[in-house]
């Protein structure tokens, strides 16, 4: 099962959790990224960026999901608070990806990394071809000791023909390239009993051995306008 860790220990020492693990994917949700009041929290994704070059550095390939090119979008455009239209979010992210890419490669590039921005479909996961297509370009960029940066092409994706959050997407990038890890960093410590912003009884779950329909009534989905994903 997916980890989920908070932005506050993936500044841990890279030495000690992390160490074992050869190939890491780490998704970076929208909320993460960017505040609804500033936009772009930079000074957290160059921490970050700083954490993933020095997982590099330990001898890891790392490859990066990121969120944010909708969220980002919908600010420069000055689209309303609330849920999108399927035509605004693709707007939204058109705009969103150029801005959301630049970040990366700035960040990436102040630790001496390159990044390289991967845009998939669902289609590119399902279809053998392009999925063989997929995988070939992402070993290349890592072999060349880049970083690639995964999105899901909002531009064209719709409610029938999506990942639905990438959270999945990550899943499906590690099972394309045998990650020995997938972390999906989040705004909350993981799984609890309910949603901690609005409940201040729930209670946080550590570890889940085995999903039940009582573990998935749990599974709330996104907690900001700024994310689509949540647990379910």
């Amino acid at each position: 099962m997916p980890e989920k860790i908070t932005d506050k220990q993936v500044r841990s020492p890279i030495s000690g959790r992390l160490a074992p693990f050869r190939r890491v994917v780490v998704k970076v949700g929208s909320s993460l990224l960017v505040d609804q009041q500033t936009g772009l929290r930079r000074d957290w994704l160059g921490a970050l960026a700083q954490d993933l070059a020095a997982l590099g550095d330990n001898g890891a390939d790392v490859l990066v999901v990121s969120s944010g090119a909708i969220a980002l979008g919908r600010s420069v455009l000055r689209l309303p608070r609330g849920k999108l239209k399927l035509e605004e979010s693709q707007a939204a992210a058109a705009v969103g990806q150029i801005a959301l890419s630049r970040a990366w490669s700035e960040a990436l590039g102040d630790t001496g990394r390159v990044a390289g921005q991967i845009l998939l479909t669902l289609g590119d996961t399902e279809e053998r071809r392009r999925y063989l297509n997929a995988r070939a370009t992402i070993a290349n960029l890592l072999r060349l000791r880049a970083v690639p940066v995964v999105n899901e092409n909002d531009t064209v994706a719709t409610s029938e023909i999506r990942y639905g959050d990438n959270d999945r997407l990550a899943a499906r990038v590690a099972t394309m390239v045998s990650a020995d890890l997938v972390l999906l960093l989040s705004d909350v410590d993981g799984l609890y009993t309910a949603p901690p912003a609005s409940d201040p009884g729930a209670r946080f779950i550590a570890e889940v051995q085995t999903i039940t329909p009582e573990i998935e009534a749990m599974a709330s989905g996104a907690g900001s306008e700024l994310s689509r994903g949540g647990m379910q």
